[in-house]
């Protein structure tokens, strides 16, 4: 029988009741496509932050490479000297008639550029003060004399052209007339300027050190006066054979044919022996073939004539109220009885050398930056002032230039990550210190310090958080009336908003001046309000049902709230009477007494007290951290099932076993993801630990000392990091042993997640 059902107008037939309309399905497919791509979007993004920051960081840990460029035959005759401008462009030599000979890298050229010096005898000696760029020549004939290379730079054509104008001074005699001068140094310190001279007949060995005085006229004219000669032989044991002179020109350090050391101080116009030491004294042969001063003039690179090769350095040592030196670092033997010994203008690096042997190497990180064998045996060599260009001088008069690359020779994984013996400390330490006040500042990268302030940072926070964000959460979810919860709850979310520029702002105005005067009052409070709640919760169980009635569940707060502060006002006002009976220091010098927890705690501890600490960055931050941690381990708590808590009061539990027995391990997972989260905030945050500390690096427990993390280092130090140095490039290293911190945390925290979860699963 045929269908003769009709279908109304405007209504569908059954069979296409459940027809989807293609433009349903044209809209479902794109919005499948653009969420697919959406996803690979994000996870590529994310990939290419890593890769960009690791492309940063690659660098500090690539070997560097030192190319050979040319070579260019010189003179046949004896050089004295070798030196080279800033740009590596225009090496000078200086032979020993006193003849100045200039080479042209780019063109291969030699020019003599000799100055009628003025002197009579030889040149027999010499030296370069690479700081100020200037030439101190001394003669067979006891002679000295100054020499200015001056160079200057202009472009022509889109060319840097690079001028040498050589200028001299007149020449002075110093020490004993007519005793050929065989080593010779100087040091002008502006004010001051000492020169020292070794001379030597043959028989006699003798050290004569110049001293002179520089005035300023009125018309700004500077003006050298003679202060005074001084024979320093008497005060050097040994024969000696070699002269060093730091560039503040307040000391001589003399190195004898026996390999000793003495450092002779300048101290109210007279020089006084103040340390020997043998750098070698544990081999047979202590002798020295070369030493030099490491940039900075602080340290001092030996090498013995096997190849030994060690760096003493001038600190304090314990106890100690003068600097002496020590040994800092010691170096793998280079394989070459070496001849030269060459550091560089830019950084702690220095170039030995011997035989066919070349080491470019670093002091403070003592690592081989580069070392090759060359066809040739080597004499001589400079570094450029940029540290860019290498030129040596072999035993054939032959100049050979190499181009350096190593942009980061301070970096690398014991730099960053290991202890490192600076310039100046008793001993190797983690210290991060990017910026100096000098131009010979030594930077200091490791990121120890930092990883220790994150750590430290962050569980001061979490210590004072946790506990109120849970129990708070424990209450809200469980004892308080429901009224009252619908008013807790918005406002905490409201607080997890609150800016950390704003707290980090009242914790340095206001917060770290009042826990600074009331330190012994806050330790009141800390202690005492929560045994006050304790003994008040012990207290409101144990009394008679009848009492109890008359405040309704839920509402125990309106009780207990107003106790607490009010304990905790009392405390606080107790606070002065507590630190003067408990935190008494005796002051040494008067012998006087007084009544001071800042005193008392550096004298008792040992330890310092800053006004901003790491107890006013756990209060902060632990501030900021509440209010996440309190709203979702309150959102994991309320949704444990109703039926599981119902079932628990049946069986006779009481609230509190319900709370602390089914609630809370049901709701485990949730609590564990509030923490997780709350940790996360506490790692990464940065304006209040900026705001709220010295923002100091260093590495001590102390609750009272300050701290600095890798949030805030890099906050503090990127604008201000020079593009693609090293202190850019250690700052995104920074980030990413952040990012991995967090990452360790978070997978370790999702994998116990996930087992919480399976274990107490209520379905």
């Amino acid at each position: 029988m045929p269908n003769t059902k009709k279908t109304l107008p405007g209504h569908a037939t059954e069979q296409n009741r459940f027809k989807t309309s293609k433009l349903t399905l044209l809209v479902d497919r794109f919005m499948t496509v653009l969420i697919k791509f959406g996803g690979a979007l994000v996870i590529t993004s994310v990939l290419g932050i890593f890769v960009f920051i690791v492309l940063q960081i690659w660098p500090l840990f690539a070997p560097p490479s030192v190319k050979p460029l040319k070579s260019i035959p010189l003179p046949d005759t004896k050089y004295a000297l070798l030196g080279v401008d800033e740009w590596g462009a225009k090496p000078f030599l200086v032979a020993s008639d006193g003849s100045l000979l200039v080479v042209d890298y780019e063109t291969g050229e030699t020019k003599d550029r000799s100055l009628n010096l003025g002197i009579t005898g030889q040149v027999s000696a010499a030296f370069l003060n690479k700081r100020e760029q200037k030439i101190i020549l001394g003669t067979s004939n006891g002679q000295f004399v100054f020499v200015s290379p001056n160079h200057t730079s202009r472009e022509s054509g889109g060319r840097q052209i690079i001028d040498v104008n050589p200028t001299a001074e007149t020449p002075s005699s110093i020490g004993d007339p007519g005793m050929p001068i065989t080593d010779i140094a100087y040091g002008d310190s502006g004010s001051s300027k000492l020169i020292v001279a070794l001379q030597s007949d043959g028989e006699t060995n003798r050290v004569t050190a110049s001293l002179f005085k520089r005035k300023r006229s009125l018309m700004g004219k500077n003006k050298e006066e003679a202060a005074g000669t001084h024979d320093l032989t008497p005060l050097i044991p040994g024969r000696p054979e070699k002269i060093l002179v730091p560039v503040t020109g307040d000391s001589v350090v003399v190195i004898s044919e026996s390999g000793k050391v003495s450092y002779l101080v300048l101290a109210d116009g007279k020089f006084e022996l103040r340390q020997s030491f043998t750098p070698f004294g544990d081999l047979a042969n202590s002798h020295i073939n070369v030493a030099n001063f490491i940039f900075g003039d602080v340290s001092i690179a030996f090498a013995s004539d096997s190849g030994e090769n060690r760096i003493f350095s001038l600190f304090y040592p314990e106890g100690g109220k003068e600097r002496l030196f020590g040994l800092t670092h010691e170096f793998p033997n280079l394989g070459a009885s070496p001849v030269l010994l060459v550091s560089t203008l830019r950084n702690k690096a220095f170039l030995l050398g011997g035989g066919k042997e070349l080491s470019l190497r670093y002091s403070t990180t003592e690592s081989i930056r580069w070392q090759s064998r060359v066809p040739y045996p080597v004499s001589n060599a400079v570094i450029s002032g940029k540290y860019q260009r290498l030129a040596v001088l072999d035993s054939s008069n032959t100049l050979h230039f190499f181009q350096i690359n190593d942009p980061h020779p301070d970096s690398g994984w014991k730099a960053l990550f290991g202890q490192v013996w600076y310039e100046g400390a008793p001993g190797p330490k983690w210290e991060w210190q990017s910026t100096g006040g000098s131009d010979d500042f030594e930077p200091k990268y490791s990121l120890v310090p930092l990883i220790f302030g994150t750590l430290k940072g962050t569980l001061y926070a979490m210590v004072f958080a946790v506990p109120i964000a849970l129990l708070a959460a424990l209450y809200t979810s469980q004892f308080l009336d429901p009224r009252f919860r619908s008013t807790v709850k918005p406002t905490m979310e409201v607080m997890a908003s609150l800016p950390s520029v704003v707290l980090g702002f009242l914790a340095a105005i206001y917060i770290a001046p009042l826990i600074e005067r009331q330190v012994p009052s806050l330790l009141l409070v800390v202690v005492g309000v929560p045994i006050v709640a304790a003994f008040s919760g012990f207290f409101w169980s144990h009394l008679p049902i009848q009492i109890r009635k008359f405040i309704r569940p839920g509402w125990e707060w309106i009780v207990f709230l107003p106790l607490l502060f009010a304990s905790a006002g009392i405390l606080w006002y107790l606070g002065p009477a507590f630190e003067a009976v408990a935190f008494v220091v005796t002051d040494p010098a008067t012998g006087q007494k007084t009544a001071d927890f800042r005193a008392w705690w550096p004298a008792v501890t040992g330890t310092s007290y800053d006004q901003r600490n790491s107890l006013v960055v756990g209060f902060m931050m632990g501030f900021a951290v509440i209010p996440i941690i309190f709203t979702i381990a309150e959102d994991a708590l309320s949704n444990v099932p109703k039926p599981l808590i119902t079932a628990s009061m049946a069986c006779g539990a009481s609230r509190w076993q319900t709370a602390l027995r089914v609630v809370m391990p049901t709701a485990s997972a949730g609590i564990f993801s509030a923490l997780m989260i709350g940790l996360g905030r506490a790692v990464g945050e940065t304006m209040i630990v900026v705001m709220a500390t010295g923002n100091t690096p260093i590495m001590e427990w102390n609750i009272f000392s300050g701290m600095r993390t890798l949030s805030a280092n890099i906050a503090v130090e990127l604008p201000e990091a020079p593009h693609h140095a090293t202190l850019y490039r250690t700052l995104f290293l920074g980030a990413l042993v952040l990012f991995l911190l967090t990452f360790a945390i978070n997978t370790v925290a999702e994998v116990l997640r996930q087992h919480l979860r399976e274990k107490f699963k209520t379905t």
